[in-house]
């Protein structure tokens, strides 16, 4: 019997690990079957985008579609709840609507900004301003009593409407040079102008206002057609509106050319006090390690100049999609996964930060988060964050993804810890091992990213299935691994892009618990 020990024991392991990787390969096979035959992006696209709409922090879409995602999570028979961190300033979009009438008359394609103050329905009407070309701020001190009853304008006019991509099919080679040198040249002078002024595109509305002007007309276009930004007004009692290029352009030249237009603004919001605010945080516990903690993590949040499809709820849906797929699959996790969605991303990552200034004991726990922001196309790049030992766990758990899903991603180890830009960066901060699964553009920056085109109809939905099928077969792999992930630190060398400083690691940062209030 001696003798025959060992090779009992060989067969017991070989069988042993047969099993285990039997029962992965079923896993993972179940996660893609469920999301290809069954899958509910579509429906919770419509609802989200569709049904609920922008969801601006502050506003009641925004506490809408919070209960919505708990309600949805329910029915999955997942345990959710919205969890308040903050309070923010209340308010709610109403009719914009803004025409030309003098010296012709014309209805005009705008919207106000977000927190924009109210005009009643009445409006407002006044002629046009445009900016001067100073010398310095104390010349511009010296002109600014000229906008005292007028509607300013306050974005350069664009020399052209048409893209690089549009001029570049279509225009002879020496044409789109000619163009490109002569904007160029025209934005360079434009920036020069405005540090001229003393001010930024972030406080100048509120000098303008101070010194008497009526209402500020703006067009931040973003280089594709019909896409404008969408952010803020910045003022206290007079409207702020963007204008599409086509609109605002012939009114610069107008103004320019004295044909003295004049604008009617009618943009109608309510203020609603102090509001709370919050990040929904769904839980499937987990059976043997349940303080410790895989997270699905995507910004709730987004700016209302349109639905916010691709920032951020092409990612919303991921995560609540391969959370409907686990549940299903994968009901009894070793690891707790949480499902966070995160409110005021978009004024400074302050929902995850809330987080994770409220849950050390969560973040200590963390054996890895996986966070999708960038938009709706498939994850093709994924990065370290500068834990040296991440490639030891993360190249372990895509060996389980199949090759048609992995073969796109570009991973870099042990990469370098992102300071901003999505709420990774949060759990990142707190030295905690959150990933970014980085998507491809499909114009994201031109198209979709904050403007007034990000609607349901850009969502790519093979892509964005086949995120969710990568992040639910992580989010298994980091639940099973029987080993604890690293967190060990690669030490940075080299210097910021950004700041030209030597690499450091990024610091843990408070929210701000109670935003536009002060």
């Amino acid at each position: 019997m001696k003798k025959r020990l060992p090779v009992l024991f060989l067969i017991v392991l070989f069988i042993s690990n047969y099993t285990i990787a039997q029962s992965m390969a079923e896993i993972v096979s179940a996660i893609e079957k469920e999301a290809n035959e069954n899958s509910q992006l579509e429906q919770l696209a419509y609802e989200l985008m569709d049904v609920n709409g922008p969801r601006l922090v502050g506003t009641p879409q925004m506490k809408t579609a919070h209960d919505w995602a708990v309600n949805t999570y329910k029915k999955w028979g997942i345990m959710a709840e919205n969890q308040a961190w903050g309070k923010w300033r209340g308010w709610e979009r109403g009719i914009t609507h803004v025409d030309m009438v003098s010296p012709r008359i014309a209805s005009l394609h705008a919207t106000q900004l977000a927190w924009n103050p109210s005009t009643g329905k009445n409006g407002v009407t006044a002629s046009l301003i445009t900016l001067p070309t100073v010398s310095d701020s104390l010349a511009f001190v010296k002109w600014l009593p000229n906008v005292k009853g007028k509607i300013v304008m306050v974005s350069m006019l664009q020399p052209t409407g048409r893209p690089n991509y549009n001029w570049e099919e279509f225009a002879t080679p020496e044409s789109f040079e000619k163009m490109k040198t002569e904007r160029d040249a025209k934005e360079k002078a434009w920036r020069e102008n405005f540090r001229n002024t003393g001010y930024t595109s972030r406080n100048i509305n509120a000098a303008l206002e101070k010194a008497g002007a009526v209402g500020i007309a703006q067009s931040r276009w973003s280089e594709g057609f019909g896409a404008n930004k969408i952010f803020s007004a910045g003022t206290d009692k007079i409207p702020v509106v963007d204008l599409s290029l086509e609109d605002y352009g012939m009114l610069y030249r107008m103004a320019v050319k004295g044909a003295n237009p004049k604008i009617k603004i009618v943009a109608e919001s309510k203020e609603l006090g102090e509001v709370p605010t919050f990040n929904t945080i769904a839980t499937i516990p987990g059976t043997e390690f349940p303080d410790e903690y895989v997270i699905l993590s995507a910004h709730f949040d987004s700016w209302d100049g349109a639905t916010g499809a691709t920032d951020n709820g092409t990612g919303t849906i991921t995560m609540l999609e391969a959370a409907r797929i686990l549940k299903k699959v994968y009901p009894n996790p070793k690891r707790t996964i949480l499902i966070g969605h995160w409110g005021s991303e978009e004024q400074g990552l302050n929902g995850s930060r809330a987080f994770v200034e409220d849950n050390p004991k969560i973040v200590d726990g963390l054996q890895a988060l996986f966070n999708q922001d960038n938009g709706t196309g498939r994850v093709v790049r994924l990065s370290g964050q500068g834990f040296l030992h991440a490639y030891d766990y993360l190249g372990r758990w895509l060996e389980a993804v199949p090759e048609d899903i992995k073969k796109h991603i570009e991973t870099t180890f042990p990469g370098t810890p992102g300071g901003g830009g999505s709420d990774y960066a949060s759990f990142v901060a707190a030295g905690a091992p959150g990933f970014s699964l980085s998507s491809l553009s499909w114009s994201y920056w031109n198209y979709t990213w904050h403007t007034n085109l990000d609607t349901y109809d850009k969502i790519v939905f093979d892509d964005v299935r086949n995120n969710a099928i990568l992040t639910a077969i992580l989010t298994y792999m980091a639940s099973e691994d029987p080993e604890k992930t690293s967190r060990e630190k690669a030490t940075l060398i080299g210097t910021s892009r950004r700041t030209g400083e030597p690499l450091s690691w990024p610091t843990q940062r408070s929210p701000n618990r109670k935003g536009g209030l002060d």
